[in-house]
């Protein structure tokens, strides 16, 4: 007999399958072209910004004021989480949540003792249909946050304050919080076991990463473009790459707080050192996260953090054969 969860996912996958092979095949797709409400101001380039969160302005600039239209803010009642796992994905991503379920998000993977939350966070998609796959994929699974946003790259960063948000909000207790992506496979033994390990002090102000040293690229066709007028500064403070990095739980509420009173800007990661420049906090360079696809080895994919442009197919892959052979040496 099929459990009453089993026969709820089985429905799930089928009409996600459904809706996709509609919206592709049956209508043009709908671009996501949202853009974030960001009055564009002539401003100078200030020489430093304030060092310490007191100093902060105090007139909102990003007010965050999206309500939320998926929530579960019991998710880390009862003992309080060693990690907390926001993954930034999009509604149509529904093979790369299920894949991350079952491979390196399964919340149960260390026990009682370590406990692991993991969410998934949205926005609110352009097309309806798939904004009712996402809230019955919710029920199954009570792993999704979204707020009334456009869901789209531009997008990015509302994404981002949004985890920070709930996680102050919902879940200020955990002691280590990583953000990542959808597409990126995470070596959890190494990130839980050996970079924060549950049997030693915890941290405080800690922020981690593949860090960036970088400028504004001005070409209006890159994906990257910023415009003088967004960001005139020659060049950005350090930021981690956005395909994943890992910060104490006291920094949600912290980077929260201090975004609100800092200008949005489209580049996610590039806003998070932002906001971090701000709390006079500089990311610690920690070269197991990678921001770039690497050909599969057992024992090179041990020795990292995380890898980038991962398939659910391939995660599926990589997690079964590193679990299978761990009792092999390098």
């Amino acid at each position: 007999m099929f459990s009453k969860v089993s026969c709820l996912y089985l429905l799930t996958v089928l009409c996600w399958a459904s809706a996709l092979w509609y919206l592709s095949g049956s209508r043009p797709s709908t671009a996501y072209v949202g853009q974030m409400s960001v009055p564009v101001r002539h401003q100078s380039a200030r020489a430093g910004f304030n060092s310490t969160f007191s100093n902060i302005r105090t007139r909102a600039l990003n007010p965050h004021t999206f309500r939320f239209l998926i929530n579960e803010p019991t998710k880390c009642e009862g003992d309080a989480p060693f990690l907390l796992i926001l993954v930034s994905t999009d509604h149509k991503e529904f093979d790369a949540r299920q894949a991350i379920r079952e491979t390196w998000g399964e919340q149960g993977a260390y026990g009682e003792t370590v406990r692991l939350v993991t969410l998934f966070l949205l926005g609110r998609s352009t097309e309806p249909v798939l904004n009712r796959m996402v809230e019955q994929e919710s029920q199954v699974f009570h792993d999704i946050i979204a707020e009334d946003f456009e869901d789209s790259y531009h997008n990015l960063t509302l994404k981002t304050v949004m985890g920070l948000r709930w996680a102050s909000s919902f879940c200020p207790n955990a002691r280590y919080i990583m953000k990542t992506d959808s597409d990126i496979f995470v070596n959890m033994d190494n990130l839980v076991l050996n970079l924060l390990r549950p049997d030693a002090k915890p941290r405080q102000h800690f922020f981690t990463g593949h860090v960036i040293n970088g400028g504004p690229i001005r070409d209006t066709r890159s994906k990257w473009y910023m415009s003088r007028e967004l960001y005139p500064e020659s060049k950005y403070p350090p930021f981690c790459s956005g395909t994943g990095y890992v910060f104490s739980g006291d920094m949600a509420d912290l980077i929260y707080k201090t975004s609100l009173h800092t200008r949005l800007i489209h580049l996610e990661d590039v806003y998070v050192g932002l906001c971090l420049r701000k709390l006079g906090i500089r990311p610690v360079q920690n070269s197991g996260f990678n921001h770039w696809k690497m050909s599969y080895s057992l024992c090179r994919y041990r020795r990292v953090l995380t890898v980038h442009q991962i398939s659910p197919e391939e995660m599926h892959r990589i997690w079964n054969d590193m679990a299978s052979k761990k009792h092999l040496k390098c």
